[in-house]
């Protein structure tokens, strides 16, 4: 994640809006795809996230590919045309629109009948804007001028879906676990014969995550402080569902440069709300943060939004990172 970029509207515009799963071929009345030479349904995923989805439900029925490699930064990934050409091969394509506009754009064109779009297996919602999360404790009328003027920055540059919502479902085990129940019955209309599999997979997969919820739920009840500061903006669906308040430092893009304005906001929350911990993400810059944390006598660490599993991540799946987010969210935030 050396380089992040805002993702054009245009782009995300440009891609054709797919439902959930389309069921049938064109001239054909079945519902099964045609597997591929191994037996094994070919699953297409764009990125970590639903890489995980693929594997942890397929389980050996299925054989995995990612568009994304470990290492490379998701939102900016350009796609080759001989990848492009190959997707249509797929049976199965496994997105989440809106965070990659190069691959929407792709699996518009693919043509693939069972394409998951797992944006549609839960409910968005807007969250981070260049001024944070809007804090209770924000002066909304003191702050109008500079928030109109990020939105105008902005225009034509969310980073999220055409209607400006918040991508980032995976970081909220909840919603996650909505996504894959979507996932394990589109995989089962795709491939019928191992349908119970699939559901024996979903459901062990969401009971994982049910206690990964509890975890969060329990770990987060009762700390000195709600509010974390971190560059990223990727945890407001995780702020909002344990009852936290997120303060992005330079909102959807951790690579932008803050206003004096922005800062002088944030060290000023980091005082009212006793605010222990600046969160970086392992694989962008700390320099802000490093700063941020200096300026105001503030510590340090790694809140991942995992977008992707390298050797520096605090764990080696899904589940590992999360418990490693949550140890260092309770860390900072007081637990008791």
């Amino acid at each position: 994640m050396n380089v992040r970029r805002l993702i054009p509207a245009t782009a995300v515009a440009g891609a054709v809006t797919l439902g959930l799963v389309t069921l049938s071929a064109c001239g054909g009345s079945s519902s099964a795809a045609d597997k591929g030479t191994d037996g094994k349904l070919d699953v297409v995923a764009s990125f970590y996230p639903m890489q995980y989805l693929a594997e942890q439900i397929g389980g050996g029925h299925v054989a995995v590919q990612t568009l994304t490699k470990p290492g490379v930064e998701p939102h900016d990934l350009e796609l080759k045309p001989r990848q492009i050409g190959e997707l249509a091969d797929a049976d199965v394509l496994l997105y989440l629109k809106g965070i990659q506009p190069a691959v929407d754009e792709a699996i518009a064109q693919a043509g693939v009948t069972h394409t998951i779009d797992a944006a549609t297996l839960t409910t968005l919602e807007a969250h981070g804007t260049e001024s944070g999360e809007g804090h209770a404790h924000e002066d909304e009328e003191a702050h109008a001028g500079e928030e109109h003027a990020a939105e105008e920055s902005q225009e034509g540059h969310d980073h999220g879906s055409e209607a400006g919502n918040d991508p980032h479902i995976w970081l909220d085990p909840v919603k996650y676990a909505e996504v894959a129940k979507g996932v394990g019955a589109a995989f089962a209309k795709a491939d019928p014969d191992h349908a119970a599999d699939y559901e024996k997979n979903t459901a062990a997969l969401v009971k994982k995550l049910g206690a990964l919820d509890t975890a969060f739920e329990t770990g987060l009840k009762n700390t000195a402080t709600r509010t974390f500061i971190t560059t990223h903006s990727a945890f407001g669906y995780l702020a909002e569902r344990y009852h936290l308040d997120q303060e992005g430092i330079s909102g959807m893009d951790p690579e932008s440069e803050p206003s004096p304005a922005r800062i002088k906001e944030l060290q000023d929350v980091a005082k009212a709300e006793k605010v222990t911990t600046v969160f970086f993400e392992t694989l962008a810059s700390d320099k802000t943060a490093k700063t941020l944390a200096q300026d105001t006598g503030l510590k340090t660490d790694v809140l991942d939004p995992l977008e992707g599993i390298t050797d520096a991540s605090r764990g080696d799946d899904y589940i590992e990172v999360m418990q490693s987010n949550l140890a260092a969210l309770k860390k900072a935030l007081g637990a008791k």
